[in-house]
């Protein structure tokens, strides 16, 4: 089930409505996790510019 943060809350989403998540633990989880989403987008976006580098163009050649 997707899940949405809006301002310090998440929520479940449905196609019939929305449901505060009310558990602090998995709240807090929720939170790890949007973490380390974050942190694993900055690290793949830190690699594309390294793959442009003239080394890795001539080992495409």
């Amino acid at each position: 089930m997707p899940v949405v943060r809006l301002g310090d809350q998440w929520w479940l989403v449905a196609d019939r409505g929305s449901v505060p998540i009310a558990d602090p633990a998995f709240s807090g989880e929720l939170d790890q996790f949007a973490a380390a989403m974050t942190a694993a987008n900055r690290a793949v976006a830190a690699l594309r510019p390294s793959q442009n580098t003239d080394e890795s163009d001539a080992e495409l050649q």
